[in-house]
């Protein structure tokens, strides 16, 4: 089993930055590909990013393109979303999603991934 926990959510003005971190435990995710999705009040949980297991693909949204990054350290089994030039419509919970194969197949489709963290609130304010 693979427990996902992510960290570094909070309160930012808009225009400022965050990064998140996910941790895994349990069974290391080196070889996994590793997503981030995001949850809005009154919203359906969408795609935000995805990175392969190498770190050599990675795959964005249209809406967030450009102003966030994915990037993973595989000795730490830990994955990070870099997120700047923030707005409000960037609020929301964000989770962290593995996957139990390396290449990012289906990558935008939230039934794809194997394993789930519960969510760090990121409140953007205007």
């Amino acid at each position: 089993q693979v427990q996902l926990v992510e960290s570094g959510g909070g309160l930012v003005q808009a225009g400022g930055s965050l990064r998140l971190s996910c941790a895994a435990s349990g069974r290391t995710v080196s070889s996994y590909c590793m997503g981030w999705f995001r949850q809005a009040p009154g919203k359906e949980r969408e795609f935000v990013a995805a990175i392969s297991w190498s770190g050599g693909s990675t795959y964005y949204a249209d809406s967030i393109k450009g102003r966030f990054t994915i990037s993973r350290d595989n000795a730490k089994d830990t994955v990070y979303l870099q997120m700047n030039s923030l707005k409000p419509e960037d609020t929301a919970v964000y989770y962290c999603a593995a996957k139990s194969v390396g290449y990012c197949t289906m990558y935008e489709a939230r039934t794809g991934y194997d394993y789930w963290g519960q969510g760090t609130q990121v409140t953007v304010s205007s």
